[in-house]
């Protein structure tokens, strides 16, 4: 077990080169599936969520091999098993993805309940409303979702809620069933777009991902393809807050800067400096207090729920009273704790917290309680002046590539080192 020791304090300057897409990448993969032939994606994020899906896909009979940094080469033609492992699967969310592809393909599949961060209820009902329209039974054994069709067909699905999951598995599930299939009150996030671009890459016919409708025509067979995953946009919201909590100036590179809107303004409204590139932003601190600002995440294009924590951050630096409204996860304000524990002013009641602004962050041992949450803690203790530990680092490298060795060539100071038993109790 490893922690960050960060010694904060110092202004985050220079440039940085953003990473493909976590939320894309852990949909592409088990979509590779679909193929039944080699595949060669680029731009694929070396993360430990990542790292799972290769593991499950080699466990299922596929071929994978990094050809280069941040490229596979994925051959899942060998593909003999249509079940994830239970051990490998409940680890994280994105395996569901492996029962749209599994579906289509074979006509069955079975994989573990969703794991993944403890954000809350994670239901995947829209999924399983999904497959069942299109012809497929279910069944839930053992902690296994279990599907299966003779013969899956379009149908015309309208969702009871708006959500990525239940979204990409439609059309992954969709695409080789025979005839139409229109889904409504689907999720528009870029991520959607980038699976649905990369199906269409393997010989599928969907239509619409980006808008509130999606059309797909089943085709009977589909190959391989090269691809090229998006930006993550998270990842670059992530150093443009960054930026501005440590009165720092970053050039972020490799990104969509139109993905990025809703944090832009954002900051724009609390007193920072953004400027847009082409495929790049800069954004510049200020010395004095930030304003404050109210926010409410929302599904695309609203402000993304994974960016609020370490907006958060910010706002403790704000002079006066900010409010952050949740509107996806029932947990996702967990952090607000550890902030607190920084010298933060933080009330949180149910899926709304009130930010009082202060000074300044102190350092303090403070544990990450998931993915997004762990790298808002980074950013508190690239803020505060003096050591801070950071715990529970492994939910930071599910979603961050080279995380430490990106914020040391922008000037902070953060290591990585082993974390000693006698630690873990104090560290709470």
């Amino acid at each position: 077990m490893e922690k960050y020791v960060v010694s904060g304090g110092r202004p985050l300057t220079g440039e940085v080169t953003i990473s493909g897409f976590k939320n894309a990448a852990v949909a592409i993969l088990p979509a590779t599936v679909l193929a039944g032939d080699v595949c060669v994606l680029e731009n694929v994020p070396d993360i430990s969520d990542i790292r799972a899906e290769i593991n499950i896909l080699r466990e299922l009979g596929a071929s994978v091999q990094w050809i280069g940094p941040t490229s596979l080469e994925i051959d899942t033609s060998t593909i003999n098993v249509t079940e994830v492992p239970l051990e490998l699967g409940k680890k994280m969310r994105a395996s569901y993805y492996f029962l749209g592809s599994m579906l289509s393909r074979f006509g069955e599949g079975s994989v573990p309940m969703p794991g993944g961060c403890n954000l809350g209820a994670r239901p995947i009902d829209q999924h399983l409303k999904a497959f069942t329209a299109f012809g497929a039974d279910h069944s839930i054994d053992y902690a296994m979702v279990n599907v299966k069709s003779d013969n899956l067909h379009g149908a015309h699905v309208f969702f009871d809620t708006i959500s990525v999951g239940a979204t990409i598995n439609a059309m992954l599930a969709a695409v080789m069933a025979e005839g139409t299939t229109v889904l409504e009150n689907v999720a528009k996030e870029p991520h959607i777009v980038d699976v649905a671009n990369f199906l269409n890459i393997m010989g599928a016919n969907v239509r619409g991902a980006g808008t509130d409708v999606i059309k797909i025509h089943g085709v009977k067979s589909m190959h391989g393809g090269s691809y090229s995953i998006i930006p993550d946009q998270i990842e670059a919201g992530t150093f443009m807050v960054a930026a501005a909590a440590s009165r720092g100036d970053i050039l972020i590179k490799n990104v969509i800067p139109k993905h990025l809107e809703p944090v832009t303004s954002k900051l724009r409204m609390v007193g920072a400096t953004v400027e847009e590139f082409d495929d790049s932003i800069r954004v510049k601190g200020i010395e004095g207090p930030y304003n404050t600002t109210n926010i409410k995440t929302m599904p695309h294009p609203g402000f993304p729920t994974d960016l609020q924590p370490v907006m958060g951050v910010l706002l403790c630096f704000a002079k006066g009273t900010s409010i952050i409204t949740e509107g996806i996860w029932d947990n996702r304000f967990k952090y607000c704790d550890e902030l607190n524990k920084m010298g933060a002013n933080i009330q949180v009641e149910g899926r709304v917290a009130v930010f009082e602004g202060v000074e300044e962050l102190k350092p303090a041992p403070v544990s990450a309680t998931d993915l997004r949450a762990g790298a808002a803690l980074v950013v508190a203790a690239l803020c505060a002046e003096g050591q801070s530990e950071v715990y529970e680092i492994q939910h930071v490298e599910r979603g961050y590539v080279d995380i430490v060795k990106k914020i040391r060539a922008l000037g902070g100071d953060i290591r990585k080192v082993p974390v000693q038993e006698t630690e873990l109790k104090n560290a709470y």
